[in-house]
Formats: structure tokens, sequence, C-alpha cells
């Protein structure tokens, strides 16, 4: 259920944290597996989801992470 890692997208690295199901939720992001995540990047949270979204993506390179981990875990 709970994920943790590091991952790279355009030359950003952030940490990851997140909480998935095996079957999508209308709690989850986009209606999918994942209900909590958060991503930080050099110690500062970038992106914050916990069954609603309480960070929006800070920039592109967040956005490109987020959308590698949920084509992963969603």
């Amino acid at each position: 259920m709970w994920k943790t890692g590091t991952i790279k997208a355009n030359g950003s690295k952030f940490e990851y944290w997140l909480k998935h199901f095996d079957e999508p939720s209308y709690r989850g992001i986009n209606g999918g597996k994942v209900s909590k995540a958060m991503l930080k990047r050099n110690g500062k949270i970038v992106y914050n989801f916990d069954r609603g979204l309480d960070v929006a993506p800070a920039d592109k390179d967040t956005e490109t992470a987020l959308e590698q981990l949920l084509k992963i875990y969603n």
C-alpha cells in the first residue's frame, strides 16, 4: 500500500511517498488507485494530495514526476 522512493524528472530529483490500493476510488487522484501522494524536492513539499489536492504541482518538473508515478501506481 505505501511506497516511498526517489524519482527524477527533467534533471530534478524528487522524494515521494504514496498510498495506493488495488481498486480505483473516487477519492483517488483522477479517480484512480492513489489516495495519498507527496513529492518533495530539496526538502520542500512541491506536491501533496491526501484524498484531495492540498498543494498543487509547483512546476512542470513536478507535474512530470507525478505523471510518471501515476503511470506506475494509478
